[in-house]
């Protein structure tokens, strides 16, 4: 490794975030700081029948606007769940749905340059409806299945502005999976 770790220190916590701060030191002896955000692994859900692909839409708090996205979500309390059945549970809770096939597409990270979070990209297939199982902070979600077509419209003309589901749209679209 070409950079050494001289001091950490935890700057802020909650149950979703710890943020700390490295003091680091350089190959070349230079010493510098990174503030390092941690956060537990995520998922992407790709819901896909019949040509239609399910996408949820809900206020995000930080950037004061409703969103469309691919059902996401991560569980803090419940660290090192395996991402499978985070999947299927956030795809249950968000929109009902029920996959009865979950099939991994690969990992990816939300920002490696300050953040250590991982997303796993699911895509979920031979889904059948149930009932949804919403968190309070979800209460504003609306589900809605869009065809492939408006889909990619929706991600050509910046209607989808979230990175990760237009990161996971590409990366099942180069694997030939939608």
């Amino acid at each position: 490794m070409t950079i050494e770790t001289l001091s950490t220190r935890l700057a802020y916590e909650n149950p979703w975030t710890r943020v700390r701060e490295d003091i680091i030191r350089r190959a070349d002896g230079s010493q510098g700081l990174y503030g390092v955000v941690e956060r537990s692994d995520f998922v992407v859900v790709v819901p896909v029948q019949d040509g239609r692909v399910t996408l949820v839409e809900q206020f995000r708090y930080p950037v004061q606007q409703r969103m469309w996205e691919f059902v996401m979500g991560m569980w803090e309390t419940r660290p090192g769940t395996d991402p499978a059945q985070i999947a299927a549970g956030e795809l249950r809770e968000e929109t009902g749905l029920i996959a009865g096939r979950m099939t991994y597409a690969g990992g990816m990270f939300q920002g490696a340059g300050y953040c250590n979070q991982r997303g796993h990209v699911f895509l979920a297939t031979e889904l059948t409806r149930g009932e949804t199982a919403r968190e309070s902070t979800e209460q504003d979600l609306i589900c809605r299945d869009f065809s492939l077509a408006e889909l990619e419209a929706m991600l050509r003309d910046g209607v989808i502005l979230d990175a990760m589901s237009i990161a996971a749209f590409g990366l099942l679209r180069l694997k030939g999976m939608i």
